[in-house]
């Protein structure tokens, strides 16, 4: 999905057959200005797409961003001011603030996180555990916020996982057919697989022909028994339930990345507000 598609979606599940309210009270040709700032502690992003959510709603607003995406802000601090069209200005406030909350909520556990890895050399990684419709809103957050994207569907790279070789019949079928469809496809993608314990590590390596393993619910033990046994040409990431307070443990394992679901699925919005001055 584009950002224009996505702007035009929302737009028509907000708006409706129009903004009656605004419609009835505010004059049609009002000139007002507002300021967005947040309410609370955080990083910002998520601005440029208000921005185009502005323009999309009045193309002659003016839009004057104060603090740009991946710079901290605290409560108080004025991010952006938009000034134009009044109405044009109350019909895209709560969806130019559901974006930027969402956002920035996103960017500010990722920094979190980034710092807490710092001087370890692994980076934290995203995961498709996302919210159907927004997941490049959410994936882009994830930059922002310092960390890196893993792949951003089915279709950019190839992820074995516990049910993939249980389907397929066994750990060494699975990774050689998949070697093999991607040879045969002429597909310029990583292959990655989960390994649940050190015996599939074992397995693993044996086979070869992958570019990343993931390990998956490891203890801390078997993490760095594991890193040991993975040569440097594999790079290696660690899974399963991996918290802010847990990270820098994992990372200390030695892997090249950990990756965590609850940077977008469990993330709390950053209050952000918009108020008229």
């Amino acid at each position: 999905m584009t950002i224009d598609e996505f702007i035009k979606n929302a737009v028509i599940e907000d708006l409706g057959d129009g903004d009656h309210t605004s419609d009835a009270c505010v004059p049609q040709d009002a000139v007002n200005r507002a300021k967005i700032f947040a309410k609370e502690d955080g990083i910002v992003a998520g601005t440029g797409i208000a921005e185009q959510i502005f323009y999309h709603m009045e193309s002659n607003q003016q839009i004057d961003i104060h603090i740009p995406d991946g710079n901290p802000v605290k409560n108080g601090d004025m991010i952006m001011v938009v000034s134009g069209n009044a109405r044009g200005i109350l019909k895209s406030e709560r969806l130019a603030l559901n974006c930027m909350q969402r956002m920035s909520g996103i960017a500010t556990l990722t920094r979190k996180v980034v710092d807490s890895l710092e001087g370890t050399g692994t980076k934290v990684l995203d995961t498709r555990k996302t919210t159907p419709g927004i997941r490049f809103l959410e994936k882009m957050a994830v930059q922002i916020g310092g960390g890196v994207n893993h792949r951003f569907g089915l279709y950019d790279m190839m992820m074995i996982k516990d049910n993939h070789i249980d389907y397929a019949g066994s750990l060494e079928k699975a990774i050689t057919q998949c070697d093999e469809y991607r040879q045969s496809h002429h597909l310029d993608i990583m292959l990655e697989v989960e390994a649940r314990d050190l015996k599939e590590v074992e397995r693993i390596l044996q086979v070869g022909r992958v570019d990343r393993i993931m390990l998956d619910n490891f203890s801390h033990e078997d993490l760095r028994k594991a890193v040991e046994m993975i040569p440097d040409k594999y790079q290696t990431e660690a899974s399963g339930n991996i918290t802010l307070e847990t990270a820098r443990s994992y990372a200390e394992c030695g892997v090249d990345f950990v990756s965590m679901g609850a940077l977008t699925h469990s993330v709390k919005s950053l209050d952000i507000s918009l108020k008229a001055f």
